[in-house]
């Protein structure tokens, strides 16, 4: 049970951080990023206020997203401050745009009852189970966010609110059966072509070049043939994990560890408990509750006609599992007090209100038998031999490589280790383990580039290290024209070739424009079979670019195949294709664009009229 409600906790904590609802970046504990001092708030819209600690998860999360999505590639754009700030600036406007529809949602009076928040919290996916509601996962969810239910509802209760005013302005979109019938006819429609393949490589097979030619292209283009600053580098290459091949671990001593650390494999004293919750301060309304309970009164009827927790009522106050150290430490003391199942607490104070506590099962630690953890146990044990095997090696490199500075032999055989040299590399052609920009930062330095000297020890990686010297050096230089002549003439014919190709084409295409066919036959050319395009061919951006073909004429015009080799096209007929299978989702398309055009017309308007401060958080 408490593995299910561990693997839902983690789950759900991605995914409503990631996007509960409707909007994804308002999912923020607000009281754990509030600190002591300063100003506090990011931006306020109105009377709203965006709270420093609310933007940061935002823009963490939203950060989190785009690293997941694009990798290095993202990492290398935070690397521009300019970026960081355009990006953090993007996120803060687009809490401000959620700010504007809860300020205007609240002008207009919209509202959402209590029994629209239970049933919209009862319904989420995120906290079900085979379909049903989860009280576990319920509970566990807001404590790992550090939610309290009455703040939890409250989130969802905004969100609501939006959502009225979002679906009253973009419901009201619809489209027109002409509309659709004229969209569905643009995107069905079909071209009949010929075309004319003039290949590049044909053409640049015919190219003569003389020699002063290419000793042009090859000065105007030295960029091209210039061999960037190289080295010859060495390195040592020392990490933890390559070090776990070499560690074996017996049975004896996994056993000994074991018998050493039993409670790690034990599970955790459980129990399943009830609870009745009165939020805020009300003793005495608690009081009553429990009155009734000592009365003799059932504890789930009560629970689900006045517990004030909307996630367990329903259950009968359920909570399911617990175990120390997840619960509020209030609540925690009372509920491991209590002796047998059927035991009911006195009144429990916490931070969400006055609980009475009903312990329903309890469950003994148990330890696991070896056989079931002796692989972990190894694995383990070998784990940790490596990391302490590694900083002791990494210790007597750092010691050996800064004591003899001039060579890497010493080090390498102080901790055993092979040394690797390179041929002569540049930044962009450097082996991944050297291209990591502290190690290329260092190889680039002038102890080491210049003066020949070991680096000092560099992590690359956590349990990772390299120590590097750089053997020799060669400058940048533009490469004599004998040593890439055949790559100079290959480009150049290439250049040539393709603007005989293009010169061709637009000869043809003009003579036939101007009803010359005969300028076929002079330069050997004719069209292929017809051929019916739509729009995702190729060819589409020019055919479906050109007008349609006067009856009994036909239209001409020349573009690029994906290769890159010059096309000559025939356009003889357009045919409209009346096909009703996508007019749904059609329609669909041009009522969200609309919709998205009219919100973001509002939006506009809002900020125009509404005050809008930003503070200094996106730098």
């Amino acid at each position: 049970m408490m593995d299910r409600l561990r693997e839902g906790v983690n789950s759900i904590a991605i995914k409503i951080i990631l996007g509960l609802i409707i909007l994804s970046f308002v999912f923020a504990g607000v009281s754990s990023y509030i600190g002591g001092g300063g100003n506090n708030v990011a931006a306020k819209v109105g009377n709203i206020e965006i709270s420093r600690g609310e933007f940061e998860q935002a823009y963490q999360n939203q950060r989190n997203r785009m690293q997941a999505q694009l990798g290095d590639y993202f990492s290398d754009l935070l690397a521009d401050p300019s970026y960081v700030a355009s990006f953090r600036k993007s996120v803060l406007d687009q809490m401000i745009n959620d700010a504007l529809l809860q300020l205007h949602a609240q002008e207009l009076g919209l509202r959402v009852s209590d029994k629209q928040v239970r049933t919209t919290l009862l319904s989420l996916p995120e906290f079900q189970v085979d379909g049903k509601f989860d009280s576990e996962i319920y509970q566990a969810s807001l404590r790992r966010a550090g939610y309290t239910p009455e703040s939890f509802a409250e989130l969802i209760r905004r969100d609501l609110v939006r959502n009225q005013l979002l679906t009253a302005v973009q419901a009201s979109d619809f489209a027109l059966p002409s509309e659709v019938a004229e969209q569905s006819k643009l995107i069905m429609q079909t071209r009949e072509v010929k075309t004319i393949n003039l290949a590049l490589a044909d053409f640049a097979e015919k190219v003569e070049l003389t020699d002063a030619e290419i000793e042009q292209y090859y000065k105007d283009n030295s960029e091209r043939y210039t061999r960037p600053e190289q080295a010859k580098v060495a390195y040592i290459d020392l990490s933890a994990n390559e070090l776990k091949n070499s560690i074996e671990i017996s049975d004896e001593q996994a056993k000994q560890y074991y018998q050493e650390h039993l409670d790690k494999y034990s599970s955790e004293e459980q129990r399943k408990v009830s609870h009745i919750l009165i939020q805020g301060d009300d003793e005495a309304k608690a009081q009553a509750i429990l009155d009734e309970l000592n009365a003799g009164a059932d504890f789930a009827t009560l629970a689900e006609e006045k517990s004030e927790d909307v996630g367990s009522s329903e259950e009968g106050g359920s909570l399911g599992w617990i175990e120390r150290g997840v619960m509020a430490p209030e609540f925690e003391e009372a509920a491991f007090a209590l002796k047998q199942p059927g035991d009911v607490s006195a009144l429990v104070k916490t931070n969400f209100g006055y609980h009475i506590i009903k312990l329903d099962e309890l469950k003994d630690a148990v330890a696991k038998p070896y056989a079931e953890v002796a692989a972990t146990i190894k694995q383990e044990l070998r784990d940790q031999k490596a990391v302490d095997k590694f900083y002791e090696l990494q210790s007597e490199l750092e010691k050996v490589a800064f004591e003899y500075p001039d060579s890497l032999d010493d080090a390498a055989k102080a901790i055993n280790a092979q040394i690797v040299t390179t041929d002569f590399i540049s930044q962009a052609d450097a082996p991944e383990l050297l291209k990591t920009p502290a190690v290329m930062q260092a190889i680039l330095s002038p102890e080491v580039k210049d003066d020949g000297l070991n680096s000092e020890v560099i992590e690359v990686a956590p349990e990772h290290v390299v120590v590097v010297r750089v053997e020799d050096t060669r400058d940048e230089t533009v490469l004599p024209l004998t040593e890439v002549r055949e790559q100079v003439v290959a480009q150049l014919s290439r250049v040539k070739g393709e603007q005989n190709a293009m010169a061709l084409a637009t000869k043809v295409v003009d003579e036939l424009k101007a009803g010359n066919t005969q300028v076929l036959a002079d330069n050997g050319l004719a069209f292929g079979q017809a051929e019916t395009i739509d729009r995702s061919s190729p060819l589409a951006n020019v055919v479906f670019a050109m007008p349609k073909p006067i009856e009994g004429k036909v239209g001409y015009a020349q573009t690029k195949s994906l290769n890159g080799d010059v096309v000559i096209v025939e356009l003889d007929a357009v045919a409209d294709v009346f096909n009703t299978m996508y007019n749904e989702q059609i329609a669909q398309q041009i009522v969200q664009m609309s919709a998205q055009q009219n919100l973001e017309g509002l939006i506009s308007i809002w900020r125009q009229t509404t005050d809008i401060e930003y503070f200094a958080v996106t730098q």
